[in-house]
């Protein structure tokens, strides 16, 4: 386990107290409120000064993919939980595969519903774990812990980088507390937590921005988004199928009626039924033209109008 001097905790921006919410417990609901809001406020443009490190993590996330590897989130308590929240929305919202975006948390599945705090502090069970996952070289590692000093994070990013993966590191201070190699350092400097060191507040809703970022602009650039329209959509029930028909309304530019044919006729798969529409072909040729693209809608339709 990492030898951490309890002294340097303290020294981490999220374990000092806040000045702007000294005495919130004689505040009224209001105010407390208000606080809260007003520090949240501050998140947007912390994480605006880290786009560059989060760009390279996009960019670690697109090459893991294209070389048929995956994404891994690995974190402990809040941390953890946001990886698989963010890994579990990928495949419903993308209809990505499922292993593309993989969470582990310390603790194991139990530890998403109740707190298992001191799993934290068993580094070798992450290497366990990472290993019973699958994880290997071609993979992209995204560790995420807050304070910077989570011994399982840390430990999980040595050994992954050990293999010769690659390995981005998410933490809510300026710099982190253990000196460790990555290939992109996120720091988001959330400054001093509401309620002391708890960074399931101000820390929490910071690294579901970067997760965000990171899932969204690599489903962007492999594919996935058409202008701003989900075009990997799979119609799967009656809101996704009007939803699918909408979008290939636009893009195919045809009568609403039509379009919802045309997803039918391609097993309500958006995509396909957009190609087939615009290419005037089969089902079976649009799949492969889409394959032969790299899945970018784009390049086979060109641009259109107002898209």
């Amino acid at each position: 386990m990492e030898n951490i001097k309890p002294k340097a905790r303290k020294d981490l921006t999220t374990e000092k107290q806040n000045p702007d919410s000294h005495r919130i417990d004689k505040r009224s609901i209001p105010e407390i409120l208000e606080i809260m809001n007003r520090e949240d406020q501050q998140l947007a443009l912390k994480v605006n000064a880290v786009l560059p490190e989060i760009a390279i993590a996009v960019e670690l996330a697109v090459q893991a993919l294209r070389q048929g590897g995956h994404i891994y989130y690995i974190g402990a308590g809040t941390s953890g939980r946001l990886g698989v929240l963010d890994a579990s929305e990928i495949p419903p919202t993308f209809s990505a595969p499922r292993d593309w975006f993989q969470g582990i948390i310390a603790g194991g599945l139990d530890a998403l519903v109740r707190s298992i705090e001191g799993a934290e502090d068993n580094p070798l069970d992450a290497e366990d774990a990472l290993i019973a996952a699958g994880f290997g070289s071609k993979d992209l590692l995204v560790g995420i812990a807050s304070s910077s000093a989570t011994p399982y994070v840390v430990h999980a990013l040595k050994w992954a980088r050990s293999l010769g993966a690659s390995t981005a590191y998410i933490i809510c201070n300026p710099s982190p507390l253990l000196d460790i190699e990555v290939d992109t350092l996120i720091a988001v400097d959330v400054g001093p937590e509401i309620l002391t060191g708890s960074t399931r507040l101000k820390s929490g809703t910071a690294t579901k921005m970067v997760l965000n970022m990171i899932s969204t602009t690599a489903m962007i650039q492999m594919g996935k988004v058409y202008g701003n329209l989900m075009v990997d959509l799979s119609a799967v029930n009656n809101k996704l199928v009007d939803r699918g028909s909408r979008i290939v309304e636009k893009l195919a530019e045809i009568p609403y009626e039509k379009a919802q044919e045309f997803l039918f006729a391609a097993d309500k798969e958006v995509k396909t039924a957009i190609v087939m529409s615009r290419k005037n072909c089969s089902k079976a040729a649009a799949r492969q033209l889409i394959a032969e693209n790299d899945g970018l809608l784009r390049r086979i339709i060109g641009d259109v109008a107002g898209q």
